[in-house]
């Protein structure tokens, strides 16, 4: 467990609503994907106003922000750093000027170019406020030399490698983008005459919108008052590689993506399991909340009664919230409480997501067996994590990844469980659904599927900075 997420956006087009109390609700339901910082732009067709900053979606916004963000359109943000710094100059949406105009954009992903680009657009004479991946993005919309924003986002989109889902928005349009690879899902749907674009179909439902459908890989979508226009790939390719962790962890339970709901498909990763890994037990309990729906689907498959044997508290984040190791330790304590009634004598089955680091799943043992566990099986949905994800994942260096340098019997002594088993590559390509090649498996096979710098740091384009200004 403990994988790093990567963003939340939103945008919406609502002439006559209050889209940044929409934006507002939308961001809420988005709040898994990034819990650093949160922001809103909102246009008017005059102007673009903005406001960002650290902290949850509740902690940024009130009722006077939210008046100040008046307009017919707006674009939201939820960010985990991926790129850059956690720290409020990089909270988004960024809004700079174009020759179009004033620019806001929000992005989901990850460049892999991004150190190349940023030096060539500082050579041309771009001055960069950030340290993140997304400003590249914006100075590149800046840099094009088209007539409409979508010459300009296609300008962009031929430099651009990498994962990127963005939702652009000017005075008085509304753009959502795909890369041509699909790493990051994006959606949209309308309800009376409104447009509303969004990582992922739990935001329009929290808004009782309808999906129409998801913005094709490659695929730029722009809404003006003109209505719903779609612009096709500009070099379509057959080439897919969604990220499979938004099946196994990122996106919420009750979202749609690819046409395939999660939480059946997290039940199939659970019976995908029990069939692969079967063990004597009593209980088969989930790691709360993203390994719920799997373990139900181990108890109803091995007939093992399902419990509540760890509790989550509702008030602490997630554990990679703080970039700091330290602090995430403090949080694994903070955040689960085992209830000994339910654990005292039993022989449990464990159901997770993913172990990465291998730093926060020995001490869950260890509450556990505390509780008075007798046995403590462990069972992992995802397949050994052997490769670095380039994609807007920040889960480790290979060398912190423990499966990169340890067998599997090596992870389980190192954290202390009784048996350990992990669901296979092709057992969670069944629990999923989908054509396997649909998927990025990099971080499970190390076949990447654009060329990469193995190990690519967050925190590259400051230091970048200090090289330059040194």
């Amino acid at each position: 467990m403990s994988l790093h997420e990567s963003c939340g956006v939103f945008g919406i087009y609502a002439p006559g609503e209050d889209v940044a109390r929409l934006t507002y609700f939308a961001l809420h339901a988005l709040q898994h994907r990034g819990q650093e910082s949160a922001g809103i732009a909102s246009g008017d067709g005059q102007s673009i106003r903005l406001h960002a900053d650290m902290g949850l979606v509740a902690q940024v916004f009130d009722e006077e922000t939210l008046e100040r963000l008046a307009g017919s359109i707006a674009i939201g943000h939820n960010r985990y750093s991926t790129t850059g710094s956690s720290c409020v100059i990089n909270a988004q949406p960024i809004v700079g000027p174009s020759a179009l105009g004033e620019v806001a954009l929000g992005h989901n992903g990850n460049l892999t170019n991004a150190a190349y680009l940023r030096a060539e657009l500082e050579g041309q004479g771009y001055v960069f406020r950030t340290s993140s991946d997304s400003e590249v993005i914006a100075h590149l919309l800046a840099s094009a030399p088209g007539k409409t924003m979508v010459e300009n986002v296609r300008f962009a989109m031929a430099r651009l490698q990498g994962a990127y889902s963005l939702v652009i928005m000017t005075k008085d349009q509304l753009l959502g983008v795909r890369d041509p690879l699909g790493v990051r899902p994006l959606c949209f749907g309308t309800l009376n005459g409104s447009w509303v674009i969004a990582s992922e179909s739990c935001a329009l439902d929290q808004l009782g919108i309808q999906v129409s459908r998801e913005i094709v890989p490659g695929e730029i979508v722009l809404i003006d008052e003109s209505g719903f226009h779609s612009f096709p790939p500009a070099n379509p390719s057959a080439e897919r590689a969604l990220c499979i962790f938004e099946y196994i962890y990122f996106a919420r339970p009750d979202s749609t993506i690819g046409g395939r709901r999660l939480y059946p498909a997290r039940l199939a990763m659970g019976a995908g399991l029990s069939r692969e890994h079967p063990v004597d037990a009593d209980l088969v309990i989930g790691v709360p909340d993203s390994a719920t729906a799997a373990a139900v689907g181990y108890s109803q498959a091995s007939g093992i009664p399902f419990g509540e044997g760890l509790l989550k508290s509702r008030y602490v984040g997630r554990t990679f919230i703080q970039p700091d190791q330290r602090l995430r330790d403090v949080g694994v304590r903070l955040k689960f409480n085992p209830i000994p009634e339910v654990l005292s004598g039993k022989r449990v089955v464990v159901v997770d997501d993913s172990i990465v680091r291998g730093t926060t799943t020995p001490r869950i043992v260890a509450l556990l067996r505390k509780a008075g566990a007798r046995e403590v099986h462990l069972r992992i949905c995802a397949p050994p994590i052997r490769y670095p994800c380039i994609f807007g994942i920040d889960m480790a260096t290979r060398r912190e990844l423990i499966a990169a340098t340890r067998s599997i019997p090596e992870i389980c002594q190192w954290i202390g469980a009784d048996s350990l088993g992990y669901l296979s590559l092709d057992g969670l390509i069944e629990a999923v659904g989908l054509p396997r090649e649909n998927f990025c498996l990099a971080c499970f096979t190390g076949d990447y599927p654009v060329p990469v710098q193995l190990e690519m740091d967050k925190l590259a384009l400051e230091r970048w900075d200090d090289r330059t200004e040194g």
